[in-house]
């Protein structure tokens, strides 16, 4: 249907949940850093679908492998063997600590078959007062009642009561605080890596150690939530590799099929063993399509040279907004790994973002005052130079 951007929009608020502040942009075409709507307008896109396309829009490898699929098979059911699954499961297992894997739609749905497996398997071996998990203050996890209620911010909790029972949240990066929360009734701890939506948020380096360690100590599972940060984001295929250590059970989304949806979660065998038939599933989840994008991605990220460049190009973009950061007093902090980095500002970020829209540049802002910028993992220096060209005259507009 060919209408410009506000015929788009207007039909949106005709049909469209307001689930999202949406803004006036109607993206419709897209290719490596840059997306043009439906004007003709182009971006530079340093959003990426929220770490969603760290290839990029349209990486041709996964378009071939979309398109191939396509006309071949798109779905079938989880009752039979699937070829594409099983050997994503292999891909993935083999370059992690799990052993096996279980597929589904989204992160969501990823944390919340880490969080029933957990209770499952504590259940089984430990009898049914172990369910409790700890999470962290300012942690995201999910918009299902499940994740909801893991989730350490009340923005997402209000108006949800009452949420599900048996989830404790302590402050992210304090070893001592979650082991003082450890009590007869935990049976896991579930973390990010990294946070993102709580605001670029790294921890110590040897935060996750120290709770590999806790976790050891009183046999608890340990989760990590790696929908976000995962896939090449920090440089290494999962961001607990930045840290050295490997968690029991860890999920996967965003960028794991290169814009298509879908989730994982992986476990050792111990673990996966608590799910058995009919214990959990999902319709859609591991789907022939789904799963030949995801081996396209994770085949490119492991063998076009996608890890290395993200830690060049983390780099370089910090210390480019570490420099633009120091001309402004506004400018709190600029942190990150790889290339996941906040600006962390004193003043709220939002009339920055709108800004840059203006000037054709897709940033957002978390947390209200963090700028959070996740090109893609094939961003250019060239590229980064012109965001900070943009940005420097949208910062210098804010001062005056």
């Amino acid at each position: 249907m060919n209408m410009n951007s506000q015929q788009w929009i207007e039909k949106s608020d005709k049909y469209i949940m307001k689930t999202y502040g949406r803004y006036p942009i109607v993206p419709v075409r897209g290719e490596g850093c840059r997306l043009w709507d439906a004007d003709g307008k182009e971006y530079l896109d340093f959003l990426a679908g929220v770490a969603v396309n760290n290839l990029g829009h349209c990486h041709p490898k996964v378009v071939a492998a979309i398109r191939e699929q396509a006309a071949t098979l798109i779905h079938c059911s989880n009752y039979y063997q699937i070829p594409q699954q099983i050997e994503l499961a292999e891909l993935l297992c083999t370059n992690s600590f799990a052993d096996k894997a279980f597929f589904c739609n989204s992160g969501a749905e990823a944390n919340e078959a880490a969080i029933k497996l957990a209770r499952k398997y504590s259940r089984d071996t430990y009898g049914p007062q172990r369910y409790e998990i700890i999470t962290a203050a300012e942690s995201f996890h999910g918009r299902t009642m499940a994740t909801v209620s893991a989730t350490g911010q009340e923005k997402v909790q209000r108006f949800f009561d009452p949420l599900l029972h048996g989830f404790k949240h302590v402050p992210f990066n304090d070893a001592d605080a979650l082991a003082a929360a450890v009590t007869p009734d935990t049976c896991a701890v579930m973390l990010e890596p990294v946070q993102g939506e709580g605001g670029v948020n790294v921890p110590s380096q040897d935060y996750l150690g120290k709770v590999r360690r806790i976790c050891d100590e009183h046999n608890l599972i340990m989760i990590l939530d790696e929908v976000q940060v995962g896939m090449g984001r920090t440089g290494r295929l999962f961001a607990h590799e930045r840290f050295g250590i490997e968690p029991d059970i860890m999920t996967l989304a965003k960028a794991l099929a290169g814009g298509a949806p879908i989730g994982a979660m992986l476990a050792r065998d111990r673990y996966a063993a608590a799910f058995t038939p009919g214990t959990h599933g999902s319709t859609f989840g591991g789907n022939p399509l789904m799963t030949a994008a995801a081996l396209a991605a994770v085949r490119t990220i492991l063998e076009d040279g996608i890890l290395p460049r993200a830690v060049q190009m983390g780099a370089y973009l910090t210390d480019k907004l570490k420099e633009l950061g120091a001309r402004y007093p506004f400018v709190k902090e600029v942190r990150g790994i790889g290339l996941m980095v906040g600006m962390g500002l004193s003043i709220p970020g939002g009339d920055i973002v709108k800004k840059g829209h203006e000037r054709g540049l897709l940033l957002n802002v978390t947390h209200d005052t963090v700028l959070r910028f996740v090109p893609p993992l094939t961003v250019t220096m060239q590229e980064v130079d012109e965001m900070i060209t943009i940005l420097d005259g949208i910062l210098a507009e804010v001062e005056a």
